[in-house]
């Protein structure tokens, strides 16, 4: 059987991923190792101080995590995270994670994504580190 594209790859991760479907995340851009997608911060992301929770901007950054390190075939999970805010986001912006690979070995992928707004202001960086299972993508 040949090795599926990263495209679709990808398409097998979204229909399950409810979470990402949630956030709304629009896919821009894939290829192996490189994922760019783009999502609009809504009122119930937002905390007490009217400002999107933290854990959106990181949860955009996993979910390009997951796809660029999953998209060369074999499935990938996170091992390690983090996350630097730099900006806050409000309601009605539009922002865009793009995850490039660092590092891929036969076990551990490493991983950068920028969180910017469209206007290409960073708002967080964040960084991944992955395990490569040995189980293949479909």
């Amino acid at each position: 059987m040949s090795k599926p594209s990263a495209s679709k790859v990808i398409d097998t991760m979204m229909e399950k991923d409810l979470f990402s479907q949630w956030l709304g995340i629009q896919r821009l851009e894939e290829r192996e190792g490189f994922c760019k997608l783009k999502m609009t911060i809504r009122k119930e992301m937002c905390n007490g101080f009217e400002i999107a929770h933290g854990g959106i901007a990181y949860s955009l950054a996993d979910s390009a995590l997951a796809f660029a390190s999953n998209n060369h075939g074999r499935h990938a999970v996170s091992i390690e995270t983090s996350i630097s805010h730099i900006k806050p986001l409000m309601t009605g912006d539009v922002i865009i994670a793009t995850a490039e690979e660092r590092s891929k070995g036969n076990k551990i992928g490493i991983y950068e994504v920028k969180v910017e707004k469209v206007s290409g202001e960073l708002v967080a960086l964040f960084k991944g580190t992955v395990f490569r299972k040995e189980t293949l993508w479909e």
